[in-house]
């Protein structure tokens, strides 16, 4: 039987296809709220695998509510996540432990595919009161996504103090964005930013609404908890400015229903979280654009050898 290799206009249709593939299925930003994600908690097996199924999915991944100063459960995760792929490796990047309390400090971890995603910066911001868990804040880079350098805000959020800290963003946003000269940035966590929380009339109240700049790509009435006696849009994902929408695929924004997709019973789901992930793509570089055309006319010239 002759394989592609043994047909040149097959052998590049092949390659195309294959480069135009990749290309269509986007980039992948993911966040998390892992619920108490420590040494103990990484110690199950179930909760590691079915963790490390949810994260290989994305390109970049944000986990909150991390509570791992010694780096085990994070490096018991990376571990899991390198023996899982093949094809991809994935290193992470924490900050310190935050928070008000000695019984509640929390990190932020960014884990990522390192052939997909460099990490040029990182920054701790200090807004002295405005947060009890101050955003730690990255900036990637990809060649594989049409905007090429973002910047990636991570809040999880006090639900007593939700309104005013996602209000604040806007100031860790004017800070950032001046910063490193780059206005593609994007806010994700857990925002609490619904039911009791947050309601329609504290918008009002918060720059991130008011400012029609600003995109918020998981909408009010979507629901990103696991058990029914919850039905609350807490996790969030908003962009800033015409380019950075324009570089996100319609309709890629939402939550990662991993019980139903991995059929996965909801008390094993519940071991990880009581939170769903929530996610959203962004567009793949020029390289599709150049990839159809040549796929148009390979098909052709095959077509016209047959």
């Amino acid at each position: 039987m002759r394989g592609p290799s043994s047909h040149p206009v097959l052998l590049l249709l092949f390659l195309t296809l294959s480069v135009w593939t990749a290309a269509a299925s986007g980039f992948r930003i993911c966040s998390y709220n892992v619920q108490n994600f420590n040494r103990n908690k990484a110690s199950n097996y179930r909760v590691i695998h079915t963790l490390t199924r949810v994260v290989s999915r994305c390109d970049i991944c944000l986990l909150q509510d991390v509570r791992d100063p010694e780096s085990k459960a994070v490096k018991a995760l990376l571990s899991s996540l390198n023996r899982y792929e093949d094809e991809y490796h994935y290193k992470s990047v924490s900050s310190e432990a935050l928070g008000k309390s000695a019984d509640d400090m929390q990190q932020y971890v960014f884990i990522y595919r390192t052939q997909t995603a460099t990490l040029t910066d990182q920054y701790q911001y200090r807004g002295g009161q405005s947060f009890i868990r101050e955003p730690f804040i990255v900036q990637f880079e990809s060649k594989d996504t049409m905007i090429k350098k973002f910047i990636l805000v991570p809040l999880h959020t006090d639900p007593s103090q939700a309104v005013q800290e996602i209000d604040r963003l806007y100031d860790v946003f004017t800070e950032v964005s001046k910063k490193w000269n780059n206005t593609n940035v994007m806010f994700l966590g857990d925002f609490h930013a619904a039911c009791a929380y947050m309601t329609r009339a504290d918008k009002k109240n918060i720059r991130l609404f008011t400012n029609t700049k600003f995109s918020w790509l998981i909408r009010d009435k979507v629901d990103t908890t696991v058990t029914d006696d919850t039905n609350c849009a807490y996790d969030r994902i908003v962009v800033y400015g015409e380019p950075f929408l324009k570089a996100i695929r319609p309709f890629s924004a939402k939550v990662y229903n991993f019980a139903k997709e991995l059929k996965l019973p909801r008390s094993k789901v519940l071991q990880v979280s009581d939170h769903f992930p929530v996610e959203v793509k962004l567009r793949s570089s020029a390289l599709l654009l150049q990839a159809t055309p040549l796929l148009i006319l390979l098909v052709q010239t095959f077509l016209s050898a047959l």
